[in-house]
Parts: structure tokens; sequence; C-alpha cells
């Protein structure tokens, strides 16, 4: 496991500006090793090609929702054991179960708050 701030982060959502402020975030946290991805497809193939230690996606996204992300992360061997954080408006308890069910390691309400975000990756990582 690398040290806690070297990791590799790979933050995903389909609008540039969330990307932006979530990566800004984990900046001001001092994580500084991030990529982006603007859909699940891409963030896949990025997954498949590189190791990341820690996904951040978006719940809400057009061509692969972030549950589906989630899904196609844990069935594939190599990438199951990643810790996933999912960010997201929408804090239907029904989703936020079934999220949780299929592997989810946790999740964030925006808009995400720099603290809480830093004590929500000290609970995954810690």
């Amino acid at each position: 496991m690398p040290a806690e701030r070297d990791l590799k982060i790979l933050v995903v959502d389909d609008f540039a500006a969330t990307r932006n402020i979530l990566i800004n975030t984990l900046a001001q946290l001092g994580y500084n090793n991030t990529d982006e991805a603007d859909d699940g497809y891409s963030a896949l193939v990025k997954l498949k090609s590189a190791i990341f230690d820690f996904v951040v996606l978006e719940w809400n996204m057009s061509k692969m929702s972030g549950m589906e992300l989630l899904e196609q992360i844990r069935a594939i061997p190599n990438l199951k054991q990643i810790p996933v954080l999912m960010v997201t408006e929408d804090v239907l308890q029904e989703n936020i179960v079934a999220a949780v069910k299929a592997g989810l390691n946790a999740y964030v309400i925006k808009p995400v708050e720099v603290n809480k975000f830093a004590k929500i990756i000290e609970k995954i990582f810690g």
C-alpha cells in the first residue's frame, strides 16, 4: 500500500467542472496524484491500463451510471479490491443501500466539504 498521500486516484464524472472541484478538493488534502475520466467507459479503460489506489465517482452519469461502473469494477478480479467513494446529490436510501451491497466503500453528498472528504478518506484507508 503506498503512503496515503501518494495514492493514485481516478476521479470519474461527466461534468468537467465537478471533476475540477473534486480534484482541487483532493489537492487541498495533499492528494496530487489524480487522473480523471469523463464517463464510466473511459474510466474502465484507464483502470484496466494503469494501477489506481482509489476511485471517486459520481452517481449520476449519462453513458454509464456510477452504480454500473461500481458493479463493473467489482466484477473484475484485479480491480475489485480498489476502494470506491461515490459522490452524489441523490440521498435516496434505497440507492445507497444498493450501492453498499454492490461493494461501495463510502459516499459523500454534494457539495463536498473538504473536512468531511478528509474524514471519509481516512475512514476508508484508516
